[in-house]
């Protein structure tokens, strides 16, 4: 079975459909206490926080595979208008959702 579409725009070219609802993926994730004392240290100096960084690529990949399981069990064949939202949990976690509208081919 082809990956489950997740696509930003509004229609997919070639395809009408019929909307099933909203789907969500999340994951809050957070830094181990040596990569925060590393982060701490280098906020003092500049530059990007690598860990921070990679951190967030997998949260995001993480909420994206979420979003595509929530819609494949829904009966989905694509997610369209697909966004994230990110925000902070306390002073280490960091939280990302995906969500998106679930479709149908109807074609």
């Amino acid at each position: 079975m082809a990956e489950l579409l997740v696509t930003t725009t509004e229609h997919v070219p070639g395809h009408e459909y019929e909307i099933i609802g909203e789907v969500f993926g999340v994951t809050t994730q957070s830094r181990n206490m040596v990569s925060d004392l590393g982060a701490g240290l280098k906020s003092l100096v500049g530059g990007e926080i690598k860990g921070y960084t990679k951190m967030l690529s997998t949260s995001r990949q993480t909420a994206v595979d979420r979003l595509r399981d929530e819609a494949a069990a829904q009966g989905a064949d694509a997610v369209v208008m697909m966004r994230f939202d990110s925000g902070s949990i306390a002073q280490d976690m960091q939280s990302v959702v995906a969500y998106g509208t679930a479709v149908k081919f109807t074609d």
